[in-house]
């Protein structure tokens, strides 16, 4: 932790009141250092919670680049490998755990300090709107993600463009799970996701912090050379572990970047190199996606 990083804390924490008191520490994929935020709960004596959207999933550690026992350094980190990937987890499941823990830690006179990727996430806990308590319905994904792989995505992105316009501009067509989401929100409580969102108001007295320096260049080779490492380091096996322990290519969850790029090599659709390079290229874009979400937080 430099200098500067420790001065702000500092600064933040000169109110003496820390039962409203949060720490965000935030970076775009390939760019986090796990020292920054170990650094940071032993400095205050406080625990993490993770944020990510895939590392609440066990047995995908390579894959979603998971903390070592060893880098945690004895810190708890809530909210890792509690679920198994066959098992479908919202944003409002997440968050009703994650306030739990957050309440507790304030019980405790200690500052909750979130770490990681994913931005709705992150904001379902600080902000004050509504994440829609709707459940999933088995029924209805299985026909839609069945349309999907016989009619290409941009059919059921149709379908959600027909029942709620307005919002189906604000996501891209080819995003599968949201796109099912929403028109599964929509088609059980009649809302629109635009329904559910209010002016975004902080809860906390929130510190925001960052490693990333906005050098878009440079995060892009960390990213190829973190892809490169990844692989050296068993993502391959680790996926053919994932599949042989009974879980399905077709888990819902298990649709995303890195997955579904290596089960096609596995399936022999494409060469390794071309697997890598496409997992390159879906980390590259996913980093654009989450620069766009970081930009909205004070830094």
């Amino acid at each position: 932790m430099n200098l500067n990083t420790q001065e702000k804390i500092n600064k933040f924490l000169d109110n003496k009141n820390l039962k409203n008191k949060i720490i965000i520490v935030y970076w775009p994929t390939a760019c986090w250092k796990t020292s920054l935020w170990i650094d940071i709960a032993k400095y205050i004596n406080s625990e993490i919670i993770s944020t990510d959207s895939r590392q609440i999933f066990k047995y995908l550690n390579i894959w979603t680049w998971k903390a070592t026992k060893d880098e945690m350094d004895w810190i708890i980190h809530h909210m890792i490998d509690i679920i198994t990937p066959n098992i479908s987890y919202s944003v409002w499941e997440f968050k009703k755990e994650s306030l739990k823990i957050i309440d507790n830690l304030f019980l405790k006179n200690k500052i909750p300090i979130l770490v990681w990727w994913t931005g709705l996430y992150i904001d379902s806990l600080i902000y004050d709107f509504n994440i829609p308590k709707v459940p999933w319905d088995k029924e209805l994904r299985e026909k839609l993600e069945q349309e999907a792989k016989q009619f290409w995505k941009e059919f059921v992105y149709k379908k959600l463009i027909e029942i709620d316009s307005k919002y189906a501009k604000t996501i891209h067509p080819h995003n599968l799970n949201y796109v099912i989401r929403w028109i599964e929100v929509k088609m059980l409580s009649w809302k629109s996701k635009l329904d559910f969102v209010q002016d975004k108001i902080l809860k906390y007295d929130t510190l925001f912090l960052t490693p990333y320096n906005w050098d878009r260049e440079k995060l892009y080779e960390k990213i190829n050379k973190r892809i490169n490492l990844m692989f050296e380091s068993g993502l391959i096996e680790e996926v053919i572990e994932i599949l042989n322990n009974w879980f399905l290519k077709t888990d819902f969850w298990l649709q995303t970047i890195w997955y579904k790029e290596v089960v096609e090599f596995l399936d022999w659709k494409i060469t390794k190199q071309e697997c890598i390079d496409k997992v390159s290229q879906a980390n590259r874009n996913y980093a654009k996606r989450q620069l766009t979400w970081f930009r909205k937080y004070p830094n």
